[in-house]
């Protein structure tokens, strides 16, 4: 399993473009709650942009419930009125990029509490996977590899042993920002890197024994050098 990164920034204005012009087109067309929207071939068409960038638009509206996306039926305005709907657009289109310090704060908040979920529902294919990503950061980080991906790798695993849909997706939402802004501003060190090796194999020890408690505070303690990072670097 591989993270692709890319830069946030390269895509945003793009992304933005095309929302603006698909609600363009809800508004011209007066499309209402369940009417059909072009195919993403038809947009990339008339945008003059690549279906890529179509898509990505599209599941960004879809992420926050604007559009509805059924397999092999296309893509649909969602149930939501139409005023709605423009406050809804134009709001996703202020948005900025969120800060490093944001980025940590919501890691945090979101991680101590899927692992305390993964404690309790974790089954044997998600120790297995979790297990497979603590093996693959300890094979980095003792060979003096950079490790923040396997690293990311372990914690999207333990979001997914958690059984919840949403918070997984916002952990995959924000991870690949996270990693981008790692290797900008060098956060873990070798040492913090071995470190994390021992405070992995803590988590994980805690979860399979389902003691969602010690899982927590593990967790917690596990993000203390980070949090401190987060608050006393200028990056912040």
């Amino acid at each position: 399993m591989k993270l692709e990164v890319r830069t946030v920034s390269d895509n945003q204005e793009i992304q933005n473009s095309i929302i603006r012009k698909i609600k363009e087109l809800i508004n011209y067309k007066n499309l209402e709650p369940g009417d059909k929207l072009p195919s993403e071939r038809m947009l990339s068409d008339k945008f003059e942009v690549s279906r890529s960038n179509v898509r990505e638009a599209i599941q960004k509206l879809e992420f926050y419930g604007i559009l509805k996306s059924i397999p092999q039926s296309g893509t649909f305005v969602a149930n939501i009125g139409v005023v709605a709907m423009n406050g809804m657009i134009d709001d996703i289109l202020r948005l900025e990029s969120p800060s490093f310090k944001s980025l940590v704060e919501t890691r945090i908040l979101l991680e101590l509490k899927t692992v305390r979920l993964a404690s309790l529902r974790r089954t044997k294919e998600d120790l297995k996977l979790i297990k497979e990503a603590l093996d693959a950061y300890e094979r980095k980080v003792k060979s003096g590899e950079d490790a923040v991906q396997e690293d990311l790798l372990f914690h999207l695993a333990i979001a997914k042993a958690s059984g919840n849909s949403t918070m997984n997706t916002f952990m995959l939402t924000i991870t690949p920002q996270i990693i981008i802004n790692f290797e900008k501003y060098h956060v873990c060190d070798k040492n913090q890197a071995v470190l994390g090796i021992k405070e992995h194999t803590e988590i994980y020890k805690a979860i399979e024994s389902q003691n969602p408690d010690l899982a927590k505070q593990k967790m917690k303690d596990h993000f203390s050098v980070l949090y401190q990072y987060c608050y006393n670097s200028k990056s912040a």
